[in-house]
C-alpha cells in the first residue's frame, strides 16, 4: 500500500460519489431486462433492436448500453452495419434472471426498497433507528412486519435473500464440518436457498425452516418444492414461541437485526432448546477486530441502521453473545467472502 502522498484525494472522493451512479446503472439495465434479451438473443444486437424489443427510447438505451461497456457488463463489436453488443461472463452468470447464481432479485430489492431508505441515512444517523415510516409511511416499530408490509414486498425481500445464498451459502456452511449435526433447524430460514445448499452438502442431514407463518407458506408455494424431502417446515416466531430441540441451529443474518438485549434472549432459548452436544451456527459478515473494515460490513452496518434495530459485530462481540447464553467451544472462520461463520456448542 502506497505513502498518503500517492493517493489521488479528488479522483478518490469523485469515485466514492459516482457509486450510486454505478450502482444505478447495473440495477436498471437488469429491471429493462436487457441481459435476459441478449441471452436469449443468442447474437449480439444492436442498440436500436435492444431499444425496440425492450419498448425504450433508442437514445437513453444507446447511454445505457455504453455505460454497460464501461462497467464491463457488456461488451460491443464494431461491424460495418453499427455497433453490437452482447452480454460478458459476469453479466450472464450473475446479471441474467435464469442463472442459477442470478443476483437480479436483490438487486431489484435494493433498486427499489433500500434506496428509499438510504435516502433518509442523514435522519438514521441523527435518531439512531430505521426509516421505514419515513420512506414508506409504516411503523418502524416492528422491522420486520415494515419489511413484510405487503405480499409483493416479502417475496422480493424472500427472493433476494435466496439470491445471496446461492453464490455465498456452500462458503459459509463449508466452513465447519457439520456432518455430525443430522437434526438441524434454520431459525429464520425464509425461502429456503441455505437450506437446499445445506441438504445438498450434508446429504445426512434433515433441516427444519422456522419462520414465520406467512413465510412459510411463500417458501412452499414459491421455493422449496414438496420432492425435496429433507426440508420441511414450522411455523413460529421464535422470540415469542417455543424452539423445538435440535442438534444445530442455524442462523444467518440474523443477529445483526437486532440490538445485543434481543440477541441475548434468542440465544438463550436455542440454548435451553439445543440437545446436549449440539450447537449454533452463525453466520455474519464479520468485522474486523480494530472495527477497522471490511468496508463493504460497515456499509452493511450503516443499512442494519436504516432498516433494523441491529448492527455488524465483530468475531469477539458474537462470541461474547454466545458466552453469555451459555454457549462454549467457540470457532470462528473468516471465508474471506461476503460472509463468515461462527460456530459455538453445547
Amino acid at each position: 500500500m502506497g505513502s498518503t502522498e500517492d493517493l489521488d484525494y479528488p479522483q478518490m472522493i469523485v469515485q466514492y460519489s459516482n457509486g450510486f451512479l454505478i450502482s444505478k446503472v447495473m440495477f436498471t439495465a437488469c429491471e429493462l431486462g436487457v441481459f435476459d434479451l441478449l441471452l436469449e438473443s443468442g447474437k449480439p444486437l444492436s442498440s436500436d433492436a435492444i431499444a425496440v424489443h425492450l419498448g425504450a427510447s433508442t437514445i437513453g438505451m444507446k447511454r445505457l448500453l455504453d455505460a454497460c461497456v464501461g462497467l464491463k457488463l457488456l461488451a460491443v463489436e464494431i461491424t460495418q452495419e453499427g455497433a453490437l453488443y452482447r452480454n460478458t461472463e459476469i453479466s450472464n452468470v450473475y446479471l441474467t434472471k435464469s442463472s442459477p447464481k442470478s443476483q437480479y432479485h436483490i438487486m431489484m430489492y435494493y433498486s427499489n426498497t433500500v434506496y428509499l431508505c438510504w435516502q433518509y441515512l442523514a435522519d438514521a444517523v441523527r435518531e439512531g433507528r430505521n426509516q421505514y415510516e419515513r420512506a414508506f409511511g409504516v411503523s418502524s416499530k416492528d422491522p420486520f412486519g415494515a419489511m413484510y408490509r405487503s405480499d409483493e414486498e416479502m417475496l422480493k425481500f424472500m427472493a433476494g435473500q435466496n439470491s445471496i445464498w446461492s453464490i455465498c451459502g456452500r462458503d459459509v456452511l463449508a466452513a465447519f464440518d457439520l456432518s455430525p449435526f443430522t437434526q438441524i433447524y434454520d431459525l429464520g430460514g425464509g425461502g429456503g436457498a441455505l437450506a437446499q445448499e445445506c441438504v445438498s452438502l450434508y446429504p445426512n442431514s434433515t433441516i427444519t425452516i422456522y419462520d414465520l407463518p406467512k413465510v412459510v407458506q411463500v417458501a412452499k408455494e414459491q421455493f422449496v418444492s414438496p420432492e425435496e424431502r429433507q426440508i420441511t417446515f414450522h411455523e413460529g416466531d421464535f422470540f415469542n414461541d417455543s424452539i423445538p430441540e435440535a442438534e444445530l441451529y442455524i442462523l444467518s443474518k440474523i443477529l445483526h437485526d437486532w440490538d445485543d438485549d434481543k440477541c441475548k434472549q434468542l440465544l438463550a432459548k436455542v440454548y435451553k432448546a439445543c440437545k446436549p452436544g449440539g450447537g449454533v451456527l452463525l453466520v455474519e459478515s464479520l468485522l474486523n477486530e480494530d472495527k477497522s473494515g471490511p468496508v463493504e460490513t460497515h456499509l452493511y452496518s450503516m443499512n442494519m441502521l436504516v432498516q433494523t434495530e441491529g448492527k455488524e459485530r465483530t468475531a469477539a462481540e458474537y462470541s461474547k453473545l454466545l458466552e453469555a447464553a451459555g454457549f462454549g467451544v467457540i470457532q470462528v472462520k473468516r471465508t474471506g467472502k461476503l460472509y463468515d461463520a461462527v460456530l459455538g456448542r453445547k
